[in-house]
């Protein structure tokens, strides 16, 4: 039985960055945006907004704190009051207004890679230093948190943890376990949290989310959590995104930190946002569901067609993280893939210290294309020679 997933819309020829980096021949499984319309609702509102011709100067939709909060309650179980909220053009955005806000001259933002990179980059935008805290992986690929390690790498000039839950790339969803020892290490220390919760929805099998600060009230008082319909909805390229900061002061802080500089939301943004929470909960269980039978789809095709390659399958996130180190390959396995495979992913080495030798590929996309790519990235790995890929 065919799903609406599996329909294949040309992107190639519209504005998509995913698409168009690359030559026509190349299949792209980089960037963290989905190959499927969004959520029916979604297009129906932003319809309806643009019929009306006008697009002045504009106000959030009366029902858009309540819907978010209502997801909110819905999905983790988290009472939020609406004064807690922070509309934000984007999660990265909000990563950086952080270290704005809680570092100073001489100060470092604790990080945990390999990692998204713009999280890696944002304490030197703040002129900050990055302290590092790796993630550290077990026998079958499974990343973890060293607690003694997580709080040995905290100095006198640390101020500010930068989390990212679901973590991107490795695909982990933190336990409240581990969420509550990293968060008491950052009590005691006297640090702030800043969360990047953007795939929180995206979670695949028995995976279960908890925003870190839904964890004890004095944890979310030293906590702004960043989350955003983006990545759940596809809805990336319209700029919409919240914080949830429960203390006054703290919300003040962060605030201040893009005062004249950082823009109000996108109209169009708020109105999708406000319909894909409100009226997308069916197409995200949909969605899940395919999303999870790529998963397999790809977890099996790893295992038996891909010699060297290893992947422990994402709890959550649409993103697999490959291990290619036991390839063989000579020079930078996304160079080769790209080259010989004509398979765009993400370079390993860009998430940071422990990323050389990874790929990561996105697998929200039909399995028709998810298919075609891998046979070409399994032919390139039987056909390789050990040759290096030209620059």
């Amino acid at each position: 039985m065919t799903s609406p997933f599996d329909e294949v819309r040309d992107r190639r020829h519209s504005d998509s960055c995913k698409w168009r980096q690359y030559d026509e021949d190349v299949l792209p499984l980089w960037v963290a945006d989905m190959d499927f319309p969004s959520p029916e609702p979604v297009v129906r509102a932003l319809r309806r907004r643009v019929e009306h011709g006008i697009f002045g100067y504009g106000e959030e939709p009366s029902a858009l704190r309540e819907d978010i909060i209502a997801h909110l309650a819905r999905r983790f179980h988290w009472a939020v009051d609406p004064a807690a909220l922070v509309l934000l053009p984007g999660v990265v955005t909000g990563v950086n207004l952080a270290c704005c806000a809680f570092g100073a001259p001489g100060a470092s933002v604790l990080v945990q890679p390999p990692v998204y990179p713009p999280i890696l980059e944002a304490p030197s935008n703040a002129g900050l230093q990055r302290v590092d805290a790796p993630l550290t992986a077990d026998a079958a690929g499974r990343y973890h948190v060293g607690p003694e390690a997580f709080e040995a790498a905290i100095t006198p000039q640390t101020r500010l943890f930068l989390l990212c839950n679901p973590h991107n790339p490795v695909g982990r969803v933190f336990t409240p376990r581990e969420l509550g020892q990293m968060a008491e290490a950052c009590l005691r220390n006297g640090l702030q949290i800043c969360s990047d919760e953007i795939h929180c929805d995206l979670l695949l099998g028995d995976a279960t989310h908890t925003p870190i600060a839904a964890l004890d009230p004095e944890i979310a008082k030293h906590t702004v959590t960043l989350m955003a319909p983006s990545k759940t909805y596809n809805i990336a390229g319209l700029g919409f995104a919240f914080a949830v900061v429960s203390d006054p002061t703290l919300r003040a802080r962060f605030r201040a930190a893009g005062k004249g500089l950082v823009p109000g939301v996108n109209l169009m943004g708020m109105v999708a946002a406000q319909a894909a929470f409100a009226e997308g909960g069916g197409w995200l269980a949909e969605c899940l569901d395919y999303l999870e039978g790529n998963q397999r789809f790809l977890a099996a095709f790893v295992r038996d067609a891909m010699p060297g390659v290893r992947m422990h399958p994402p709890e959550g996130t649409h993103l697999a993280w490959l291990d290619c180190r036991s390839a063989g390959l000579t020079g930078n396995p996304e160079a080769f893939f790209l080259k010989t495979a004509r398979v765009a992913l993400n370079d390993g080495a860009s998430f940071g210290p422990g990323g050389a030798g990874f790929v990561r590929l996105n697998f929200a996309c039909p399995r028709a294309v998810l298919a075609q790519a891998l046979e070409r990235m399994a032919q390139a790995l039987n056909g390789h020679k050990g040759q290096p890929p030209a620059d």
